[in-house]
């Protein structure tokens, strides 16, 4: 089992920044692949970025790229998400994620989630 947390939402203007953390606690953090997803209102769920478990490979939604950055510290368990140049269009649940195999970018092949923490964008 796994446990994650996510933290750092808030709600902040069009090209601000924010910084997402997931703490995780349980099965050994730096066997598990990593990911952020998000969900607008009444939309489903989306993959944002995803990062391997040392840290070397990265996936990024073309939505996100050069504005985010995925990372993780394994000596702390934890999970980051740089987010800059923020949109009103980013608003959304961001949720981080967690699955003991190689990087997929579908929200299905997830076994572990955080609660979520709510970002929103004013324009």
């Amino acid at each position: 089992q796994v446990q994650l947390v996510e933290s750092g939402g808030g709600l902040v203007q069009a090209g601000g920044s924010l910084r997402l953390s997931c703490a995780a606690s349980g099965r050994t953090f730096n066997d598990a692949t990593m990911a952020w997803f998000r969900q607008a209102p009444g939309k489903e769920r989306e993959f944002v970025a995803a990062i391997g478990r040392t840290g070397g490979t990265f996936y990024y939604a073309d939505f996100v790229k050069d504005r985010f950055t995925i990372s993780r510290d394994n000596a702390k368990n934890t999970l980051n998400l740089q987010m800059n140049t923020l949109k009103p269009e980013d608003t959304g649940v961001y949720y981080c994620a967690a699955r003991f195999g190689l990087p997929v970018l579908t929200d299905t092949g997830y076994e572990y989630w955080g609660q979520g923490t709510q970002v929103t964008i004013s324009s």
